[in-house]
């Protein structure tokens, strides 16, 4: 279960997209989601489309990879494209199935909610393929610095966030470890039919919660263990260097930023 995730791993080609300073990433991510709000055409996503294969090709990381990340997301972008199809109305009838009539607008508004998913995916993918973990958190803590001024410690909160995307493939680890043990006992999940399968499910929940409540605990003993004291000053391994590179980058997608108002 948790080879098939792809999001929050690192794939490292060497290429200078890798060795971006990861606040120009970040600052790239927020202007690209917002160009992906404004535009409201297929000509616009065509647009944002060719500007994001562009920067995968940069990254030197084979485009199966970027698929494989927007795959788990293939059920809810069905059920998006499904729920628009059937109940958005407009003038264009495409077919009628019994009491529903099926508007070629739903159809329309259906895949491109889809679209804007995939390419918001694929830009978050090529964030984690291309930075690591740590320098993720020491761009975010760079990108917060100014909550200091009210209070707010950006230490804490990129803590926070770091422990909670540590624990996704560490829950998942947890869970496939309790459905090979329930499989021992006969009670294979793949052989049961769906309604089984959703009760057997729903079991999990109390066992992964209290193994996660576990891993919780152990992580903050091993924590103070060590000293770590939240909030105390701490050095930086790799200090963060901004040059004309994430300026230019940034420039790119402010550019895409501006195009996607104008059309």
């Amino acid at each position: 279960m948790r080879n098939k995730l792809m999001i929050g791993r690192t794939i490292d080609t060497g290429s200078w997209v890798h060795t971006l300073d990861p606040r120009a990433k970040l600052t790239a991510m927020l202007l690209y989601a917002a160009a992906i709000i404004v535009c409201s055409s297929w000509l616009s996503l065509g647009l944002i489309a060719l500007f994001s294969f562009g920067f995968m090709a940069a990254t030197r990381i084979p485009f199966k990879y970027y698929l494989k990340a927007a795959k788990p997301l293939w059920v809810l972008m069905l059920f998006i494209l499904l729920a628009q199809t059937f109940t958005v109305r407009g003038e264009t009838i495409w077919f009628r199935l019994g009491s529903w009539t099926v508007y070629l607008e739903g159809l329309s508004l259906g895949a491109m909610s889809c679209a804007r998913m995939a390419l918001l995916v694929s830009f978050t993918a090529l964030l984690t393929f291309t930075t690591t973990p740590g320098r993720l958190n020491q761009g975010l803590e760079g990108m917060l610095k100014p909550l200091r001024r009210i209070g707010i410690s950006s230490q804490r909160l990129t803590l926070m966030l770091s422990i909670a995307l540590r624990f996704i493939p560490t829950i998942l680890e947890e869970t496939n470890k309790i459905l090979k043990a329930q499989a021992a006992r006969g009670a294979e999940l793949r052989e049961l039919p769906w309604k089984e399968k959703g009760r057997m499910l729903i079991s999990l929940l109390v066992p992964v919660t209290v193994g996660a409540f576990r891993r919780a605990e152990e992580l903050v003993v091993s924590m103070e263990a060590r000293g770590y004291i939240v909030g105390a000053p701490r050095s930086e391994y790799q200090v963060l260097t901004w040059s004309g590179r994430e300026t230019v980058f940034i420039g790119c997608y402010v550019m895409l930023m501006v195009t996607m108002l104008w059309l």
